[in-house]
């Protein structure tokens, strides 16, 4: 810890690697195409902080990306200013969605990560899941009237369970009840498919937090 003021002007980690970069400069995007409605198209995302160099990535932060890929998306190149924690993140994220050999299908993970982005305002994380969840379930009507009408549209009994189970978890934990549990076992889920339903939502309700909280999407200028 320093006695001396924070700048406000700049944000550093306590990553080494982010302290060697130097701290972040903080970016404006005037005159940004930014979406004011929920869609499924694809979206760009704009950093209010500024990402790490690619060229100038260190060894422990092309790990902490797990995919070198994604060294291209200008949100993971900001979290990978703090590598071993963006690691656990991403690390935590494959296995709660991709890891669906067992329990809630791949479609209702997405519905779940689509339905609290949905609720939290988050319109760049909604796009993504509600298309995953869209391409998975082939229900794209469905999907999008969750965007369009909100959480409380009709839909049916299992997604209804789901969707439900899923906000009140978002909205806050103590929020998240009996009910709503009995509610998703009534509609066939199962022991595991439940455990499924809250980590897809409890994961999603902390990333909307963090996406918001560090740049806004774009609608890209072919789309606008």
């Amino acid at each position: 810890m320093t006695d001396q003021p924070i700048d406000q002007s700049t944000v550093s980690t306590v990553s080494t690697d982010a302290a060697t970069a130097g701290p972040a400069r903080t970016i404006t995007h005037p005159g940004a195409a930014v979406p004011r409605a929920f869609t499924q198209d694809e979206l760009g995302w704009l950093p209010w902080l500024e990402p790490a160099d690619e060229a100038t990535l260190t060894e422990r932060q092309w790990a902490g990306l797990v995919d070198r890929s994604r060294a291209k998306s200008d949100y993971f190149r900001l979290l990978v200013r703090d590598p071993d924690i963006l690691r656990a993140r991403t690390l935590t994220d494959k296995d709660v969605f991709y890891n669906a050999a067992d329990g809630l299908p791949r479609a209702e993970r997405e519905l779940a990560a689509a339905a609290t982005s949905r609720f939290n305002g988050c319109i760049f994380c909604a796009s993504v899941h509600a298309r995953f969840a869209t391409h998975h379930s082939k229900r794209h009507d469905d999907v999008q009237r969750l965007l369009d009408e909100g959480i409380d549209a009709v839909q049916d009994a299992a997604w209804r369970a789901l969707i439900d189970a899923a906000v009140a978890l978002a909205a806050t934990p103590s929020r998240l009840a009996p009910e709503h549990l009995e509610a998703l076992r009534a509609a066939g889920f199962d022991g595991q498919a439940v455990s499924d339903v809250i980590h897809s939502a409890a994961f999603f309700n902390w990333a909307n937090r963090l996406m918001l909280s560090l740049g806004e999407p774009e609608r890209p200028i072919a789309a606008s």
